[in-house]
């Protein structure tokens, strides 16, 4: 699994560093969260770890291996690690949707019934069969998004990184994610998810690390984070809705809002 080692990184060499010796290691949960209020350096991270950008200090591994830099080393590590990025227009290449999938499949020279049969099953994952044979740039940001994480979802890798992949969504998209996020760690795959939308998060991931400034602010399990209400503020966050409930409003700590609702109409009847 991914894993930083006193990683910090300038843009500018002799610059100010925007990372600052990060010591993170992913293999704490299938589904960790990298939360930060925008501008902590989250995608800076995500950047580093893909080897699109390269540490100016530190080093990163992958299954106990330090990442080489040389073209044929990355191609090999992106075939295991690949990255959602945050706006899908920086992932999206050809015009029709079901070309735009099969695009890395196509790189790596695979048979054609293979990619078929990998760009449709992408496609069911996401609920965008429908939109096959569409011209991308006539789609909305949500769709486009979709297309996105299909074509991720196509190269089958072992890891994969969301950058906020709730941005910009509507609420029932936003749960179409939480969904398919679960069904990806059900199935074996290793999520890493940055975001600063906490509930999101509180409700995906097992793990996070929080940052500030580039900063490691702290980390943790979910619930050993988010019920330290100071270091979350400190990071400029607030705790998710169910955590403050239980802060503040002495309710049990839930993990889902069903069932405080159902906690809360209990309370109800026996009032009565």
């Amino acid at each position: 699994m991914l894993r930083l080692e006193n990683v910090s990184y300038a843009y500018q060499k002799g610059g100010e560093d925007a990372l600052k010796n990060l010591n993170m290691d992913f293999s704490k949960g299938s589904c960790v969260g990298l939360l930060g209020e925008n501008g902590a350096g989250k995608s800076t991270i995500f950047l580093n770890m893909l080897g699109i950008y390269r540490p100016s200090r530190g080093k990163i591994y992958y299954r106990d291996q330090e990442l080489v830099y040389s073209k044929k080393a990355l191609n090999d590590f992106r075939s295991k690690v690949s990255m959602v990025f945050q706006d899908p227009d920086q992932q999206i290449f050809y015009s029709n949707v079901k070309d735009d999938i099969a695009f890395a499949l196509k790189n790596q020279k695979m048979d054609p019934d293979l990619i078929e049969e990998k760009v449709q099953k992408s496609m069911e994952a996401v609920n965008i069969t429908h939109l096959a044979n569409r011209p991308v740039h006539y789609l909305s940001y949500g769709q486009k998004k979709r297309v996105a994480i299909a074509g991720i979802l196509a190269m089958d890798c072992e890891t994969i990184l969301f950058d906020e992949p709730t941005a910009g969504l509507d609420p029932s998209m936003t749960e179409s994610i939480k969904e398919l996020l679960a069904s990806l760690v059900a199935q074996g795959k290793k999520l890493i998810v940055s975001s600063h939308d906490m509930d999101f998060i509180y409700q995906v991931c097992d793990y996070v690390y929080v940052i500030s400034h580039g900063q490691m602010v702290t980390e943790g399990s979910i619930d050993q984070v988010f019920l330290n209400e100071k270091a979350i503020q400190e990071a400029g966050l607030i705790p998710p809705t169910l955590v403050r409930m239980h802060l503040h409003g002495k309710t049990p700590l839930f993990k889902k809002e069903e069932d405080l609702y159902a906690y809360l109409r209990e309370r109800a009847e026996e009032s009565h």
